[in-house]
């Protein structure tokens, strides 16, 4: 049997199987075999079926950095632009594959949190290289404080896009128009609030969100 598969080949067909059958397949051997690939070829890209469902999400938040990056690759766009330019593009990839991701993150909370696991990373790792101009307090701050503000500010930007992608979820107005507000309005809160005081509002950021994720439409 020929090896003619790809990682974005098992992504196709595997977004495929799950819109159509409503589940996931009954194992790697019988997926491979109706896809006529070896199940060990499999296995050079992903270890199981969650793996894929992982990678699928942060291949479209990777995709919409690189998008991004036309408008953001300049010295003029802030950080707070910056990021924004990468959710709407995010939230527009996510718009393009909507019954897919919804199958994927479910309705369960932990199970979401366990797809969203790679995804949390890669948003942390972008979010790293964004330039939020420190305060001189914290600049000038031993390592450990200033470590724990630049944690603090990773875990509540996470937040916030999980709760957008709540939002989203049960979003029902035309374009889903009330999720790029949403986005909008809640990033500049969690701007103004870090402007402001950095250590001791960041993490009332994170709750603030928290809060909005059970907030209906």
């Amino acid at each position: 049997m020929e090896n003619n598969i790809t990682e974005e080949k098992i992504f196709e067909i595997y977004g495929d199987y799950i819109l159509n059958h409503g589940e996931r397949p009954k194992n790697i051997y019988l997926f491979a075999k109706e896809n006529n690939f070896e199940e060990k070829d499999f296995y050079d890209y992903f270890s199981s079926f969650e793996q894929i469902e992982k990678m699928m999400l942060v291949n479209l938040f990777t995709k919409s950095v690189e998008l991004a990056l036309e408008i953001n690759n300049s010295d003029d766009v802030t950080s707070k632009e910056k990021l924004l330019n990468v959710y709407f593009v995010f939230f527009e990839n996510l718009t393009m594959n909507r019954s897919l991701v919804l199958m994927i993150l479910g309705n369960n909370k932990s199970h979401a949190a366990k797809i969203s696991h790679r995804l949390k990373e890669t948003h942390r790792d972008y979010i790293k290289t964004l330039d939020f101009n420190d305060w001189k307090i914290i600049k000038k701050s031993k390592d450990d404080v200033r470590n724990f503000h630049e944690k603090a500010r990773e875990e509540a930007l996470w937040l916030h896009l999980i709760s957008a992608i709540e939002f989203w979820k049960k979003d029902t107005s035309p374009s889903f128009e009330k999720t790029d507000i949403y986005i909008e309005k809640t990033i500049d809160t969690g701007f103004e609030l870090m402007d402001n005081e950095p250590l001791q509002k960041v993490m009332d950021l994170g709750k603030f969100l928290f809060n909005e994720k059970f907030k209906k439409n």
